[in-house]
């Protein structure tokens, strides 16, 4: 299998600085010849020193019509590379992304400037969603004197869950803590939700779970109940807009309930839960896990689905 690395994000974002620095890097050395794709052309260039020095070969790719297997193999058979690098054009749907089945993705990394990030986010969420959806990696760089980071990481919490969310300044990777005023209060026993803090207090759930350990929430939530889910739980949550209407997301948690048989799938309730963090073998891990001391119907809300800008 051929190893191959997938840096994406929209023109003048960091990519070509990304891989230049990552190429020169001890960690990222490699004996063989490394095939650098490049899907688009910035301001930047690689200097021809460091690509003898690092034994990188640019291929230029002008047109996403052009991205097919049978020219990805041609020019396999032309450098015979240990590895592929590939700088993907951020105007290019991620759809377009095939590789020859003996081409394997071992890391899809998002580069995002900061400083355009609120542009992109209002504007463009649906390519944005579809450009980080199976990043592992996300990268904001040039956060010099934003105030506002950890909005931005809520922001793409809501996009990808999972990856991993590095800011970098001038100098590299920021290390301030990125507290923001959350419009609750989290020094309160009791926290009580509405439609436009639901998403914020989920997203601030992942991150900071420590907050909210022993902590009593108050929300309005449509509850879930897959087949065959365990005995005595549930998933009350809100579903949420995400990048476009096309794509709505469930944000819940799992609630224990000693009467969940008498709970009904898909209706809403006023719940009341206790907060507490441990093992649950659908999380793969630790994760929170709501005791909900009070549960009763309510009538669904005006908007059913909460939007997370």
């Amino acid at each position: 299998m051929k190893p191959v690395f997938v840096i994406n994000g929209f023109l003048e974002s960091g990519k070509t600085e990304f891989i230049r620095f990552t190429l020169q890097q001890d960690y990222f050395r490699t004996k063989g010849v490394t095939l650098l794709l490049l899907c688009e052309e910035g301001e930047n260039e690689y200097d021809e020193d460091l690509l003898k020095r690092t034994n990188t070969v640019v291929e230029v790719i002008e047109k996403k019509e052009d991205f097919i297997g049978s020219k990805l193999i041609e020019l396999e058979k032309k450098h015979k590379p240990e590895r592929i690098l590939v700088e993907y054009n951020g105007m290019w749907p991620m759809a377009n992304l095939k590789f020859p089945w003996h081409w394997k993705v071992n890391q899809q990394i998002t580069i995002i400037n900061a400083a355009t990030w609120p542009m992109y986010y209002t504007n463009m969420r649906s390519m944005i969603g579809d450009m980080v959806r199976n990043s592992e990696l996300i990268i904001f760089n040039r956060c010099d004197g934003i105030k506002e980071l950890a909005s931005y990481k809520r922001n793409m919490r809501a996009l990808n869950r999972d990856a991993e969310i590095i800011f970098e300044d001038k100098n590299g990777e920021v290390t301030a803590t990125m507290e923001e005023e959350l419009p609750f209060d989290v020094s309160k026993d009791e926290i009580e939700l509405n439609d436009s803090t639901y998403g914020i207090w989920f997203f601030d759930m992942l991150d900071t779970p420590d907050r909210y350990e022993n902590k009593t929430v108050k929300f309005l939530a449509h509850v879930a109940k897959p087949d065959g889910f365990h005995p005595g739980c549930l998933v009350p949550g809100r579903h949420a807009m995400t990048c476009c209407a096309e794509d709505i997301a469930f944000l819940g948690f799992v609630g224990k309930y000693g009467n969940a048989q008498d709970i009904k799938d898909g209706q809403w309730y006023n719940v009341t839960a206790t907060v507490k963090h441990e093992y649950w073998a659908d999380y793969k891990g630790v994760g929170p896990v709501l005791y909900i001391t009070e549960i009763t119907p309510a009538d669904a809300p005006k908007e059913e689905i909460i939007n997370l800008v």
